[in-house]
């Protein structure tokens, strides 16, 4: 659906893994292991890509070298670019010089105060943040439209450059354009920067993407 404007230059193939449960406990990490998403990409290898995402974000509380590793794993293993939602998200913060941050998440605490901590040690401040307390994959999806958009507002109201929704599974690319025009600072969906980071690989035009945000109107200077 979000990619439909450039259905006529860009073609988007899926492939997946197991990912029920977010936690910051052994068995929940173990889900994030090479091996399936290897795997995954394997699958896609007829499809000829031209370039491969990991549309998922937990770099962010699993330490954003775990990208950088699974990135260089990736390219190696599909033999074209590969990048990932927090290495697009971290690219998107840079180029609209962010250094604080409203985070909404679906997530419990303690994954939350992961990722404060991660941005804090690359200069980024979480200046508030808005929490579901959830674990469950599944529920992620089940949070409404609204509810993504009461919390983005809820923290876009405190001293934030921009606001930062950390999950692949929530409906932030639905409301990001709506709460950027009332607050006036970008809302940087990780959903909606996984497209953005991954056709920043190449010269396309995304401006026919602008209502998801104004994220596709910049571009990374290469």
């Amino acid at each position: 659906l979000l990619a439909a404007p450039l259905a006529d230059r860009v073609g988007i193939h899926f492939s997946r893994f197991q990912v029920t449960r977010i936690a910051m406990d052994e068995a929940a990490d173990a889900q994030f292991s090479l091996d399936p998403i290897l795997a995954a990409a394997d699958l896609l290898a007829d499809a000829k890509l031209s370039a491969i995402a990991w549309n998922g974000t937990s770099a962010s509380w699993r330490g954003f070298d775990t990208d950088a590793r699974l990135c260089a794993a990736l390219e190696d293993r599909a033999g074209c670019p590969a990048t990932s939602a927090i290495v697009s998200l971290n690219a998107a913060l840079e180029a609209f010089g962010v250094r604080r941050i409203g985070l909404v998440t679906p997530y419990s605490s303690d994954v939350e105060a992961a990722i404060v901590r991660n941005y804090a040690s690359i200069g980024i401040e979480v200046t508030a943040a808005c929490r579901e307390d959830l674990s469950d994959n599944f529920s992620f999806a089940e949070i409404s439209p609204d509810r993504v958009a009461e919390m983005c507002r809820e923290v876009a109201g405190q001293g934030v450059d921009a606001v930062a929704i950390v999950c692949t599974n929530m409906r932030g690319p639905f409301v990001a354009a709506e709460i950027e025009a009332e607050c006036g600072i970008p809302v940087l969906d990780s959903i909606a920067v996984t497209l953005w980071g991954t056709l920043n690989l190449f010269d396309i035009d995304q401006s026919a993407l602008a209502p998801y945000g104004q994220i596709f109107t910049k571009r990374i200077q290469k």
